[in-house]
């Protein structure tokens, strides 16, 4: 059902509990499931006390003004362009800025895959905020999420809702692990996704974006789970995929194009990484 009082043109929907206990129960809704959603404009007075905390989490998108939240014994400031995600069962409070009241996009979730998706997010009690790199990819799902609500608590309706909340968590999690615009790993990423022809020396990337070879080499393992070469080999092999799919290049002419001067090295590289040499990926794929 949706819900239209409260702040001046509020959105606010909450599925009913028999509902949840349902969708629990069937095979994609038993993963996630949202329970209750929303968007509250210039939320002045808004807040809410939890000292036993709630079954569900809860993640809240702040996109103008300011609010605070008080979780394990500290008190942080919620800012706009910033999320919120709160476990379930985990005292909380919080609220929107008295003199600024925040703008936010929230939603309730529930299921199976909850806690993985927020380890995922890598928020705890201690750490709950998040930094978004766009608020308006996270601002459409929650809307996707809503106006789904909105219509109808059909379990078809559900199902589509949790795709859209899935796609926000996972969202949220790869933005806490890919670099924001300008910083040192960014502008690696930069360089090497411009320099496929040739190799470059950890030591030669890591001083031009202005860190140390390990700190980069860290934030590359932060980020993608493996080390500068394995990000620059995973970037060539996408490049000669790609030549390969759509052009009549020679297997040799490719090899020079990703930065392989012995197409026979490349050759062993492509089959190590696909499981097949580049000719057989050719006639494969174009069938």
């Amino acid at each position: 059902m949706a819900i239209s009082d409260g702040f001046a043109g509020e959105r606010l929907c909450v599925v009913p509990a028999p509902a949840i206990t349902a969708a629990l129960q069937r095979p994609v809704t038993r993963r996630l499931v949202v329970t209750d959603a929303g968007w509250f404009p210039h939320a002045a007075d808004h807040g809410r006390t939890r000292e036993r905390g709630i079954r569900t989490t809860i993640v809240i998108v702040c996109t103008a003004g300011a609010g605070w939240l008080e979780i394990a014994g500290t008190r942080h400031r919620v800012q706009a362009g910033t999320a919120v995600v709160i476990p379930a069962r985990t005292p909380h409070a919080y609220g929107a800025d008295a003199d600024d009241p925040w703008t936010i996009w929230w939603c309730h979730v529930v299921g199976s895959d909850v806690d993985d998706l927020t380890a995922a997010i890598g928020t705890t009690a201690a750490r709950p905020l998040v930094r978004l790199h766009s608020v308006e990819r996270a601002v459409s799902l929650l809307d996707e999420i809503v106006r789904g609500l909105e219509r109808d608590q059909s379990p078809v309706r559900l199902v589509a809702v949790t795709g859209a909340a899935f796609k926000l968590m996972t969202q949220l999690a790869s933005d806490q692990a890919l670099p924001e615009r300008g910083d040192p790993l960014e502008r690696a990423m930069t360089f090497l996704s411009e320099r496929l022809d040739s190799a470059v020396p950890v030591s030669e990337l890591a001083a031009l974006v202005g860190v140390s070879a390990s700190h980069l080499t860290s934030l590359f393992r932060r980020a993608t789970g493996g080390g500068v070469l394995a990000y620059h080999t995973g970037l060539r092999m996408t490049a000669a995929r790609t030549l390969l799919e759509r052009t009549d290049r020679t297997v040799g002419q490719i090899a020079t194009e990703v930065g392989y001067s012995d197409p026979f090295y490349f050759s062993r590289h492509f089959r190590r990484v696909h499981g097949m040499s580049p000719s057989r990926y050719r006639q494969e794929r174009r069938g």
